[in-house]
């Protein structure tokens, strides 16, 4: 499943696809407004990909502190102002899903 594939999913499907992995699901929950859903998942999700999305989460609430907690963890600089929520979220789904 590519970024695109998964976003189209998120924008039309009434849940996230049953083979996706962890990182794909939080994504999906993200991506269709499910904000504590996606919040929650991530959580369980090790490692940097947990964080990344994580950060995202928190740069959405415009929790910046939280978000820059976060984006240490996932070992990523928080994106300058000009990238959009949507550019960035792209990004992370394209390393994470495909």
């Amino acid at each position: 499943m590519t970024a695109e594939e998964l976003s189209n999913s998120a924008a039309n499907d009434p849940a996230p696809p049953a083979a996706a992995n962890p990182s794909a699901k939080a994504l999906w929950y993200a991506r269709a407004g499910k904000w504590d859903a996606a919040h929650d998942l991530c959580e369980e999700i090790p490692g940097y990909a947990g964080s990344w999305i994580h950060a995202w989460l928190h740069r959405e609430e415009g929790d910046l502190g939280n978000a820059g907690y976060w984006y240490s963890r996932a070992g990523k600089p928080m994106p300058p102002q000009h990238v959009t929520l949507e550019q960035e979220w792209l990004a992370i789904a394209s390393e994470l899903v495909g």
